[in-house]
């Protein structure tokens, strides 16, 4: 009854679902994909097939390590990887355009779901952090197809919401073989919403794998002369951060800059859209505003350049760059109830990390750089201008804490390993391609 009114509902938001489609530019692309035709070129991928499904960027970035590992552990099978967003769709392309073939991920109407797995036929199907779709999901399980959540998390949003309608979870988390999950506190939360206790396990995070390989793959491209920094000037590096958020920065930088006079702040808005506005909110707080777009390599330096001033990152792709060189970084969405963003990217540079309070999205990675003495939780702006304080006036802190979140994120690293372990026990076939592929055999669709 659960399915039938799930459908119903879905049948009566079919015409607001597609015109929602239509209405926004990043989901136009590929709409008759969405609606259940499925790309020529899928209709032909030799068997066996795994299908991975990757929401968005974040999610293809942290599962990026393990789709090699899978494609280096069973080469003759096909990697089909399904996102909902264009970004997820220009990572896979680009990280992964060797390895996998990309489609969007259909709408979750039940001839669209059944028209993609008739076509890819898989040997299982692999969903990344938590994308539940019903019917998807049990037209899997009536097919018998493994079906596994990696990387499983639930936000406490999420979980809120799926525990008001627990019983239908319950059937739906039914269709699920393995779920493995990146803390106790998911996992527990997952059994909760009637998953099966025997199908859950606690495997760790696979970012501090994905974090390590960005880091391999993607050297530092921006150096310190780049952001028209002096020799001798302090970096305070500021990401992925959000409106109130920004206010309250630019309120603490104010304060710092009689303290900590050689300290320079850059902000990267969380979306760089808003690169205007937030231009606009730092003039406004009396600050010289340089455009990394705009900004010139420092040559020597003048008393106009020292004075202060904020780097604002109006470009893609460097952030992550740029945090190696910080003298500290503030990771942002933690200030102001987002639920936090990647508090890895700096921590990996051997960078300390200052964050909020509102760290649902990534509590785990929060706790495990409290604990290491490399990130440091602050309430407020306050808290947030004492502690950077503190941290000036030590002069060896900034390294000793720099090192620990170095040496925490070394620590939980191999969860790709481990992930791809338990997936290979419940999914045979991979053991027998890797096996024939030794022996020097070719698998071709039966």
């Amino acid at each position: 009854m659960a399915y039938f009114l799930y459908n119903v509902f879905l049948l009566i938001a079919s015409p607001l679902i597609v015109l929602g489609l239509l209405a926004k530019p990043r989901c136009r692309r590929g709409l008759l994909q969405r609606l259940g035709r499925v790309p020529v070129n899928l209709k032909h991928v030799p068997a066996p097939v795994i299908w991975i499904h990757a929401v968005s960027l974040g999610e293809v970035t942290a599962v990026v390590p393990f789709v090699k590992a899978l494609h280096e552990q069973s080469p003759n099978c096909s990697l089909v990887i399904s996102t909902v967003t264009e970004t997820g769709r220009e990572a896979v392309e680009r990280q992964l355009c060797d390895i996998a073939q990309h489609c969007y991920c259909p709408v979750d109407f039940p001839w669209a779901v059944r028209a993609y797995i008739r076509a890819l036929q898989p040997a299982a199907f692999l969903v990344v952090e938590t994308e539940l779709w019903p019917n998807l999901l049990r037209s899997m399980a009536k097919q018998h197809i493994p079906t596994i959540l990696v990387n499983g998390r639930l936000s406490s949003n999420s979980y809120q919401r799926y525990y008001r309608i627990r019983r239908f979870m319950g059937q739906v988390l039914s269709s699920l073989t393995l779920c493995l999950m990146q803390s106790e506190r998911d996992a527990q939360r997952l059994i909760n919403l009637g998953a099966n206790p025997d199908t859950v396990r606690n495997s760790g995070n696979m970012k501090f794998d994905s974090i390590e390989e960005q880091s391999t793959q993607h050297p530092e491209s921006v150096s310190r002369s780049m952001l028209g920094l002096a020799p001798d000037e302090k970096l305070f590096v500021a990401g992925s951060t959000h409106p109130e958020e920004e206010e309250q920065l630019l309120r603490c930088y104010r304060r710092l800059c009689d303290t900590v006079p050689s300290l320079v702040l850059l902000m990267a808005p969380r979306h760089i859209e808003r690169s205007q506005q937030v231009e606009d909110t730092i003039i406004r707080h009396g600050f010289l505003c340089s455009r990394r777009s705009r900004v010139q390599s420092h040559h020597g330096h003048t008393d106009a350049a020292r004075t202060p001033r904020v780097i604002l990152l109006d470009t893609r792709g460097e952030l992550a760059s740029i945090y190696a060189l910080g003298w500290i970084a503030f990771v942002g969405g933690t200030l102001t109830p987002i639920g936090g963003h990647n508090l890895l990217e700096p921590a990996q540079h051997g960078v300390p990390v200052f964050f909020g309070p509102h760290t649902d999205h990534c509590a785990e990675v929060a706790r495990i750089l409290r604990e290491a003495r490399g990130g440091i939780e602050v309430q407020d702006e306050d808290e947030l201008f004492n502690r950077i304080t503190i941290a000036h006036d030590d002069v060896s802190w900034s390294t000793r804490a720099g090192h620990a979140a170095q040496q925490a994120l070394a620590a939980h690293r191999g969860v790709v390993k481990k992930n791809l372990h338990m997936i290979q026990a419940i999914v045979p076939i991979l053991n027998e391609i890797h096996a024939e592929t030794s022996a020097g055999h070719v698998v071709g669709r039966a």
